[in-house]
């Protein structure tokens, strides 16, 4: 019995694609955009195994997406404490 040949899913492809724009080019819509069709591509890889292929694609963008969000909110906590921390020690500072 011949089995079809299994296609690569298209949102896998466009999911690393985003993930590498979301280091580049689309820093949060591109990461954004990256979680989104890296999730939806992996559901249907795994609802239909027999005819998607794609999986690591879709867990590479789904990485590049995570790790770019992340990066983010820790580079926004950082500039807030140094500056929070920056206001505070010179209000102490005035203060004597």
């Amino acid at each position: 019995m011949h089995n079809p040949a299994r296609q690569t899913n298209v949102l896998a492809i466009l999911s690393l694609i985003f993930g590498i724009l979301g280091w580049s080019l689309l820093p949060f819509i591109g990461s954004i955009a990256a979680i989104v069709t890296g999730h939806m591509a992996r559901g249907q890889i795994r609802r239909e195994p027999e005819r998607f292929e794609g999986d690591g694609l879709a867990i590479g963008g789904l990485v590049l997406g995570w790790a770019s969000v992340i990066m983010g909110i820790l580079t926004v906590v950082v500039v807030i404490a140094f500056f929070g921390g920056l206001a505070a020690i010179l209000a102490f500072a005035g203060n004597h």
